[in-house]
């Protein structure tokens, strides 16, 4: 981007004494200028802009020629080759009209667009890197006397002990031998909540160890772990996503073909109608008429305006190709956890048998330093009642079960349904039915009595239905893909209208069913936040992350709701057809003129005394760089 940059601003600086010079400009602009050795110093100045500016066009000519897909760079190539040959022969020479300033002014165009195309777009390579951040560098390793030692990861091997204390990443896949604890796996599953674990229980490179020490048997390391896994599919994916061949391109592919042929007809009929030179003067501005001065920038301005108008709307377009793309969908996937739901767990019920204020204090006053989540949520919910904790005595955790302490002369206990089976605790009549329903539940008991629970849930984001709803009338159909368990994905899915969903999927699992639908024929948008969501990002036809998600998921993505609102998704598929159509209608006004201009640089008129001249074929050039650009800017009021 900062070489486009570069030769643009010196490129431009050049061209100033170059139109200065030029007798057409000075001619326009009714003034005069000469100087001694004129031509000498505009040859040298536009022998400087050929090649500085030029060289970029000329390197990349070299790619299309040898796939066989002459298009922009070709295109450009020829036209700024041709008009410097056929400029600089004409002071050799005395013959024919010298194209100095049409070069010069041709070249900073595309190098103008693009830099323009190059600063809209961004890199998706730090999503490798925000995966390789998960790895832990060093692990604790239990030698066979019981010792304990500090060791590189890279040294571990499969069927070593190592020990995981509270607060660490889980180093290799492995499973848990001694300890219990609640570990957080958000990157593999998306689930809010932390997981439980116990002796026999899998634990996963890269997951957090939260509350409890853990001894784990390695089962995988290195390479094998779930986590390189889920980094080689990033890799994969990325390098598979095909990369579209751009509108303006296709464009400039068949100009190429339809200039090239008509010059070399031109040039055979009239070489047998009249002079060699005249045939010669008409072919070079047959090809100097087809230089793409509009067509270089009808995509570029379109793709910086829609970039501009998107990131006001809250959609940060990272990808052109992609988003071009977005116009086509006839299938959205939705991730659950962070995406079609706001990504953490509230209290949405409790019954306590007894006075309620004194039960949320025993029940905040355990739990307002824990930093689980479902802790957290609690404590919000009584904070929220304004209720205040009282003093405890005696506190100690249980990890992964829950916690106790003495409240005003009482044994208070809170925890997961873990808690209950521990302490051998049968669950009153009155509160038996929470027992069944949709939802993670916390008990609090008191003096060996289950005194009451809180049921907690992820709450669907508010304009989700309305999201799906709007996508339906559309005609595009809604996917929810969750690593979360059927149950919960099975409400959201009544509560939001989603048709199709399925649960209980790890990151490999989305990806095959982005893969499935789109070998099925379907044209497929990705919309996640979490680690877990970057393989199946990468592999859809288009990555939408919400910009509240993880690091991960946002630089695995090609559009980005950097405002974490769901109903933006629609929005971006609406300005997606809206710059698509402003796209096509620019690169008719950037190429249709030569429909009529080519023809007739060609003499097919010139028995009816109509012949276009190469000044005119310069002002239809310039009239269509200036429609282009109005009509780009037409873009910011729809």
């Amino acid at each position: 981007m900062d070489a486009f940059k570069q030769r643009f601003i010196v490129s431009l600086i050049v061209t100033i004494p170059i139109l200065l010079l030029s007798s057409t400009i000075q001619e326009w602009f009714g003034f005069v200028l000469i100087l001694h050795n004129q031509n000498i110093i505009v040859l040298l100045l536009s022998s400087f802009i050929y090649l500085y500016g030029g060289w970029p066009f000329l390197t990349m000519m070299r790619e299309e020629i040898r796939s066989l897909k002459p298009g922009m760079m070709t295109l450009i190539s020829m036209a700024i080759t041709v008009a410097y040959v056929y400029s600089a022969s004409t002071l050799f020479f005395g013959q024919g009209k010298a194209f100095f300033w049409e070069l010069a002014t041709l070249v900073d165009i595309m190098l103008l667009g693009h830099y323009i195309e190059a600063k809209s777009l961004l890199s998706a390579s730090s999503a490798l890197s925000g995966l390789v951040k998960l790895m832990p560098q060093q692990a604790v390793r239990i030698t066979p006397d019981g010792e304990q030692e500090e060791v590189s990861i890279e040294v571990l091997q499969v069927d070593d002990l190592i020990l995981i204390r509270p607060g660490e990443k889980i180093p290799a896949d492995g499973v848990v031998t001694e300890g219990e604890s609640m570990t957080d796996e958000a990157f593999l599953t998306g689930e809010s909540k932390p997981v439980y674990k116990k002796r026999g229980n899998s634990v996963y490179m890269g997951s957090t160890n939260l509350d409890g020490a853990l001894k784990v048997k390695i089962s995988k390391n290195g390479k094998e772990s779930y986590l390189s896994q889920m980094l080689s599919l990033v890799q994969e994916a990325a390098k598979s996503k095909s990369h579209t061949q751009d509108l303006a391109n296709r464009a400039a592919g068949w100009l190429f073909y339809l200039s090239v042929s008509v010059a070399a007809v031109t040039f055979a009929v009239w070489s047998m109608l009249t002079s060699t030179s005249d045939s010669i003067q008409k072919s070079i501005t047959v090809l100097i008429i087809a230089c793409p001065h509009a067509l270089g920038l009808a995509v570029p301005l379109v793709t910086a305006i829609s970039t501009s108008l998107g990131a006001r709307k809250g959609i940060l377009i990272r990808h052109r190709e992609a988003f071009e793309k977005l116009r086509d969908i006839d299938v959205i996937c939705f991730d659950k956890t962070g995406t079609l739901t706001e990504g953490k767990l509230s209290v949405t019920e409790v019954y306590l048998l007894e006075e309620e204020e004194r039960m949320l204090q025993y029940a905040l006053s355990l739990e307002q330093n824990s930093e689980h989540s479902l802790a957290k949520a609690i404590s919000d919910y009584a904070k929220e009642r304004q209720i205040k904790p009282i003093p405890i005595k005696a506190f100690e955790a249980y990890p992964g079960i829950g916690a106790k302490a003495e409240i005003e002369g009482k044994r208070v206990m809170i925890g997961g349904m873990q808690l209950l089976e521990r302490e051998s605790l049968d669950i009153p009549e009155a509160i038996q039915e929470y027992q069944s329903k949709e939802a993670s539940k916390v008990w609090l008991v008191i003096d060996g009595k289950i005194m009451g629970v809180f049921l907690l849930e992820d709450s669907i984001r508010r304009e989700t239905q309305q999201t799906i709803k709007t996508l339906e009338r559309m005609g595009i159909q809604s996917y929810m893909l969750t690593g979360d368990n059927a149950l919960a994905a099975s409400k959201v899915a009544r509560e939001t209208g989603i048709t199709h969903y399925e649960a209980n999927l790890l990151p490999d699992e989305k990806l095959e069913k982005i893969d499935q639908l789109k070998q099925a024929g379907h044209i497929v948008a990705m919309v996640g936040d979490g680690i877990n969501d970057a393989p199946a990002l990468l592999e859809a036809d288009i990555g939408i992350a919400i910009g509240a998600g993880t690091d991960i998921a946002i630089e695995s993505a090609d559009i980005i709701l950097t405002k974490s609102e769901l109903l933006r998704v629609t929005d971006a598929i609406k300005l997606s057809k809206t710059t698509y159509r402003k796209m096509v209608q620019n690169l008719w006004w950037a190429s249709g003129y030569n429909l009529i201009a080519i023809p007739l640089a060609a003499g097919v008129l010139t028995s009816w005394g109509i012949m276009i001249k190469p000044a005119l074929g310069a002002v239809l050039m310039s009239l269509s760089t200036v429609i282009v650009a109005l009509n780009a800017q037409l873009l910011k009021d729809r």
